[in-house]
């Protein structure tokens, strides 16, 4: 947590003491409501929204689940490669029958392909088309105005997951034409469980849970000290996101360069991979085709080591004392082939020998060589 952020966190905790519920009429309770629409207020002026847009969560999981399952419409299209908390609610959907569920083609460089083509006619029904801001394995940044603009002529309401997209990159809710939006805290150095949904004035949402209704379509006793601490960290990276990016775009180029120079094969994701694109479910086309370089975000490197074991690298590095990612769903310590790379057209070989490579405002220099030295001994 940023040092602001966690005192902010403290303050608003002994503010509010053990009797603050925002909701109660008494003293403490206006007090903890005070402090709670300041965070709104700060939170909606950081995004480009208005206060009464932002929906307290408790992260960016309930945020997309409310989002995805309370708006679904007749027709859902999506990613194939949206992070687990926006990827399997629509699994659910389809598999419920609640809705007729359509996969987007992602590209070898990792860009999910939003044609207007791709989106069904409604004839009457409601639609919805959901699209991360920013790819959270890969960086890879997603093609939101294009799809937006294509979606909003065809009807639909559009919902992205802008969880890895806001700490780098110039989000503003009202210019995006989004309908809903995802954010979570703890990607912004503020504190873990606390997220918001932004959503549009004029949409309905079916709640996920029943109870008081104390934020529209979302009920829970609020949070007021988590609110604060949010609202304080999103309002400092926001402030100082130009800087930042800049400098750890610097790292990434730097580590990209050197793993590609030093480490036969390594292949970073979103670097004009020639694979051809193809549609999830289909047998992947293997035939090589030029494919251009992605856009991606400044905090994140994905590299694929053919024939080495991420899950063996992972724990030499962690020997090492550097803690990476592979990218891919863990479950009961067992690490899966990525989705991402699966639906990008790689191999499953290459799906299981990726590293993500996570930057952050603590990371230094002196970071990035450590990462290189223990993986040069690694592979």
């Amino acid at each position: 947590m940023r040092p602001s952020s966690r005192e902010a966190w403290l303050a608003a905790a002994d503010e509010t003491g053990a009797v603050g519920n925002a909701s109660s009429l008494h003293a403490a309770g206006r007090r903890a409501r005070a402090i709670v629409e300041d965070a709104r207020e700060q939170v909606a002026a950081a995004l480009g929204a208005h206060p009464t847009e932002v929906v307290f969560t408790s992260g960016a999981t309930e945020a997309n689940n409310l989002a995805i399952q309370g708006a679904s419409g007749s027709i859902v299209v999506s990613s194939p490669i949206e992070h687990h908390s926006a990827l399997d609610p629509v699994k659910w959907l389809e598999t419920a029958g609640v809705s007729r569920v359509v996969w987007l083609a992602v590209a070898a460089n990792g860009v999910t392909e939003v044609a207007p083509e791709a989106l069904p006619p409604l004839d009457g029904e409601t639609g919805l088309l959901n699209l991360q801001w920013v790819n959270n394995e890969t960086g890879v940044i997603q093609p939101i105005a294009e799809a937006v603009a294509a979606a909003t002529s065809a009807g639909y309401r559009v919902h992205s997951d802008a969880v890895q997209a806001v700490p780098y990159l110039d989000v503003d809710f009202a210019a995006s034409g989004l309908t809903t939006m995802a954010v979570s805290a703890h990607k912004l150095g503020g504190p873990i469980g606390v997220g918001a949904l932004l959503v549009t004035r004029d949409a309905r949402l079916a709640p996920l849970a029943m109870g008081g209704g104390q934020q529209r379509f979302r009920s829970g006793t609020l949070d007021a000290a988590g609110a604060s601490a949010f609202a304080v960290a999103l309002a400092e990276t926001v402030a100082e996101r130009e800087t930042e990016s800049a400098r750890l775009q610097a790292l990434r180029d730097d580590l990209a360069a050197w793993a590609v120079a030093n480490v036969p094969g390594a292949a970073v994701s979103g670097a004009g991979i020639e694979r051809a694109p193809f549609a999830p479910g289909a047998a992947p086309n293997r035939t090589p085709s030029a494919t251009a370089s992605a856009a991606t975000s400044p905090h994140i490197l994905h590299i694929v080591f053919p024939g080495k074991s991420a899950e063996s690298m992972l724990t030499g590095l962690d020997l090492a004392g550097v803690e990476v990612s592979s990218g891919s769903a863990c479950t009961a310590g067992i690490v899966d082939a990525s989705h991402v790379l699966l639906a990008m057209g790689r191999t499953q070989a290459d799906a299981a020998s990726a590293l993500r490579v996570s930057l952050g405002r603590t990371t230094t220099r002196e970071d990035v060589v450590a990462l290189e030295t223990a993986l040069a001994s690694l592979v």
